[in-house]
């Protein structure tokens, strides 16, 4: 239900007389009640005057809120017609593009809503000699200034937080186009990239991807925790939609990215959150050659089916070269393979044993050791492959190693 000061049925003529009469007197000095506002504001408020640009609108809202509120009441206007003066609504804007807190926008509401009280009709048996008949319109007086306060709070708080909104928006444009400028390998400005985007471009760059197929995980967490296990507490973290995020870390010194001890990344990762880390590189350059390096290990992964919640695209890396197409990678493997190219508990068996040994240049004790069995097996194995091959294990080394990489990491997607 509206509030119209004056309005009430009950109330008597004369005080709708008065009523009308001292808002009248009001609104002729109310340049000087604004001044006057504008002060007792300043005492309690000092950062509505932290400028004298911020000062000038904290004064125009005085002013323009005031004479809005005492015409209303002049003429008899419902409170729900009430908007927010255009003063109001950049004075809510100015606040929000100086950092200022909502709670400290909205107490000048109340601030202001206390002066009204305090200086104002403090006075009013000034226009209203008569105490009975003053106090009817001081009641009244109130509870509209109430109800306009509260209206219009509300609404400098929502242009407040549209505010907030459009800044956070424009920050996050340009840091994307930053972002994409360098991926891109276009002409930038360095310095400016750095400051828009927060972050040194010209120590090691370790770029990573985050990403999930669920809605609720908190991937700037998981980003955050890949930043720490590198040094960083501020790394660089931009989304990419809604399931996956990109990130790069700055340091001075190349990073470990073959550390064997990832316990303490991989007990922060959640369920269902996968992550591909760049090799470090040096600039700009290494910026982004890290971060093609970490979408193209995360293709990898999701091709494999990799389980791991943290994989470093240095081991990756080889495999990545010889897959970019896929026809062709399973034809090398069937070429290099022969019949141990097929899926298989067996051909499992002789491909991881076959691979150990390579690994290990040779050494079938390390192999044993590696696989966890008796060296005789290693060589029953070893004898076996050979026949399914078809030729030596000494044939095709290097072929013979890059196949059995191959299927080490992308398993039946390039076995027949």
């Amino acid at each position: 239900m509206g509030v119209s000061a004056g309005e009430s049925p009950n109330l008597p003529e004369s005080v709708v007389t008065e009523l009308r009469r001292t808002t009248a007197n009001l609104l002729g000095n109310v340049s000087s009640y604004a001044d006057d506002m504008l002060d007792y504001i300043l005492e309690r408020i000092p950062e509505a005057g932290a400028d004298d640009d911020l000062r000038g609108l904290t004064l125009g809202s005085c002013s323009s809120n005031l004479e809005a509120a005492l015409s209303m009441v002049r003429h008899g206007i419902d409170v729900n017609a009430a908007t927010a003066p255009v003063t109001a609504l950049e004075h809510a804007r100015a606040m929000a593009a100086r950092g200022y807190d909502v709670d400290v926008m909205l107490r000048f509401y109340r601030v202001g809503h206390a002066y009204f009280s305090e200086r104002i009709l403090a006075r009013i048996t000034d226009f209203v000699p008569d105490p009975a008949l003053a106090l009817a319109v001081v009641a009244d007086l109130q509870r509209y200034a109430f109800a306009y306060v509260d209206r219009i709070s509300s609404e400098v708080a929502a242009e407040y937080v549209a505010e907030l909104d459009r800044m956070q928006n424009r920050v996050r444009a340009a840091r994307t186009d930053a972002v994409r400028g360098l991926i891109a390998g276009d002409r930038i400005d360095l310095t400016r990239a750095e400051q828009t985007l927060s972050h040194r471009l010209t120590g090691w760059q370790t770029a990573f991807v985050c990403w999930t197929d669920r809605d609720d995980a908190d991937l700037a967490r998981v980003g955050t925790a890949v930043g720490a296990y590198f040094g960083s507490l501020h790394p660089l973290l931009v989304p990419d939609g809604a399931q996956a995020l990109w990130g790069w870390v700055s340091t001075t010194r190349a990073p470990d990215v073959a550390s064997d001890d990832l316990a303490p990344l991989s007990g922060q990762i959640p369920a269902m959150v996968q992550i591909c880390i760049g090799t470090p590189s040096r600039g700009p350059g290494g910026f982004r050659d890290s971060h093609a390096q970490a979408k193209r290990g995360r293709r990898i992964v999701e091709i494999s089916g990799r389980a791991a919640p943290v994989t470093f695209y240095v081991e990756l890396a080889l495999v990545d070269t010889m897959s970019g197409d896929l026809d062709l990678a399973r034809a090398f493997v069937a070429s290099e393979l022969g019949a141990l190219a097929v899926v298989g508990r067996r051909e499992e068996e002789e491909r991881r044993t076959l691979l150990a040994v390579l690994d290990a240049q040779g050494g079938l004790a390390a192999a044993a050791a590696e696989l966890g069995v008796h060296r005789n097996t290693v060589l029953q194995r070893l004898r076996r492959a050979e026949e399914r091959r078809g030729r030596p294990n000494a044939d095709r080394v290097a072929e013979l190693h890059a196949a059995l990489r191959l299927v080490q990491v992308l398993g039946p997607v390039v076995l027949t």
